[in-house]
């Protein structure tokens, strides 16, 4: 239940999205510069301990995340980094025992990797916030893992 009050606290507003795709990208098939980005719906799958039903999770049974609406991640000016990065939370929950693990590339055209913080603190299994950080405007995979463990999801990342 704590975990819902957190993920509400973080998407207050945000209507979220409703399927799930897990196959791989292939980023040669974008174009730099297309509108082309097949981001990730929300699957459904409740993390344990978890009481309320949403579509708008995403998880595979060992980790799981929230998603932004329509697979947008829509960065308010305040969250735009003075080198131009663009940061934005992100929650997860961890079904399996261990560090959580952040990568992710832009699809859509060169881009340095996103980055991650994932501050200590959140033991072992369970919540774990974050903030992941984009270095550009575009069509973002990220990857989150904790040991073998991990869920994969594409979304476009634009300011507001």
């Amino acid at each position: 239940m704590l975990w819902a009050r957190r993920v509400a606290a973080l998407c207050i507003g945000v209507a979220l999205v409703t399927a799930c795709s897990f196959a791989p990208i292939d980023p040669a098939r974008f174009a730099a510069g297309s509108n082309e980005c097949p981001v990730t719906a929300g699957n459904g799958s409740r993390p344990p301990g978890e009481t309320v039903e949403s579509p708008h999770f995403l998880g595979n049974g060992e980790i799981w995340t929230v998603l932004w609406p329509e697979g947008v991640v829509l960065i308010p000016r305040g969250r735009v980094e003075d080198d131009g990065t663009l940061s934005m939370k992100f929650t997860w929950r961890r079904g399996v025992a261990g560090a959580l693990v952040i990568s992710g590339r832009r699809l859509d055209a060169p881009s340095v990797p996103l980055r991650a913080d994932i501050p200590d603190g959140y033991g072992p299994i369970g919540f774990q916030a974050t903030a992941l950080i984009f270095a550009n405007e575009g069509c973002w995979e990220v990857t989150g893992r904790v040991g073998e463990a991990e869920l994969t999801f594409v979304t476009r990342v634009q300011k507001e």
